[in-house]
């Protein structure tokens, strides 16, 4: 039974049925391909034997952000990833799972030693969403990345066999630089769930207001705003940077591409003179494949080298 996340939650049906290990592995997979645009493009560029434990983990992502972001409830969220998390701790405590999402991620943690706390992080995190709306300053916003996108980030160098800490460090920087890009590029998005994730503290430094923010006013204050957290995700781009040429090649590749793609959504945002308020800053679909040429032209480079 192929449901997304919130139809799977309303059909008795799927809750209520065992899934063999074949079932939850493909449903995994189909939910893996058929919501993230570029999801096909990535697992095509990584080694076909992971695959699968990338679909695995990827649905326990897709998952944890649904039942933080589509339920439209914030108490009915708070209990849903509240039980989410007990069906976490089951199946690290050894019981048998039930759900299809842990039927699959239970393979994939056992077989390359994923700890629980990558996970956990990530329900903490859509938990924060809902409760937490607005940030005073940069440690509360990194402080949120610790949990809503490092984890990503160290889980993948974990599927792929790399645990030390120069490599978590690297991927720490770059999948904080990747979750403010997403902020910056999305301010008005964000805005009608109620949430900022724009330092205050830098309304403050330039002059700016929340009441103007809420009334989407572009000023030179706001350009001033946007410019300084702009200027911060790239430095944190810049310090992640060197990771892609510590992975494998193929891994390397997508490393590459994300971290490209990032400072191209920085890039949009300086072309459009950080006015993100009056139109949403995208990388187009040409772009994207330039992007992916340049990476590929970097990987032959290296081999050759």
């Amino acid at each position: 039974m192929q449901l997304q996340p919130v139809e799977f939650l309303k059909s008795p049906a799927a809750m209520s049925r065992a899934w063999s290990a074949g079932e939850a592995m493909s449903y995994t997979r189909w939910l893996a391909t058929h919501h993230y645009e570029n999801f096909h493009v990535v697992s095509f560029l990584l080694p076909r034997r992971l695959h699968q434990d990338f679909y695995n983990v990827y649905a326990f992502c897709r998952w944890s952000d649904d039942l933080g972001d589509e339920i439209g409830d914030t108490r009915e969220s708070l209990r849903l990833l509240a039980w989410w998390r007990g069906e976490l701790q089951a199946l690290y405590s050894g019981a048998a799972p039930s759900h299809p999402v842990f039927v699959a991620l239970a393979e994939t943690a056992e077989k390359h030693r994923l700890p629980i706390e990558p996970f956990d992080n990530l329900i903490t995190a859509f938990e924060q969403d809902q409760t937490v709306t607005r940030y005073r300053d940069w440690e509360g916003v990194l402080g949120y990345c610790v949990n809503s996108a490092n984890p990503v980030g160290r889980l993948v160098l974990m599927l792929a066999g790399y645990r030390d800490e120069e490599r978590f460090r690297l991927s720490d920087a770059t999948c904080t630089a990747l979750q403010l890009a997403n902020f910056w590029q999305d301010v008005t998005v964000d805005l009608k769930k109620d949430r900022v994730y724009l330092p205050l503290d830098l309304f403050d430094k330039h002059g700016y207001s929340e009441q103007e923010l809420l009334a989407l006013r572009f000023t030179p204050a706001f350009r001033n705003v946007m410019r300084e957290a702009v200027d911060y995700a790239q430095t944190l781009f810049d310090e992640g940077l060197p990771l892609a040429g510590m992975l494998d090649r193929r891994l390397s590749l997508d490393i590459d591409l994300f971290s490209r793609g990032g400072v191209k959504v920085l890039d949009k945002i300086r072309a459009q003179d950080y006015d993100v308020l009056h139109a949403r800053p995208v990388v187009s679909k040409t772009e994207r494949v330039a992007l992916l040429l340049r990476s590929l032209v970097r990987m032959v480079t290296r081999k050759a080298a």
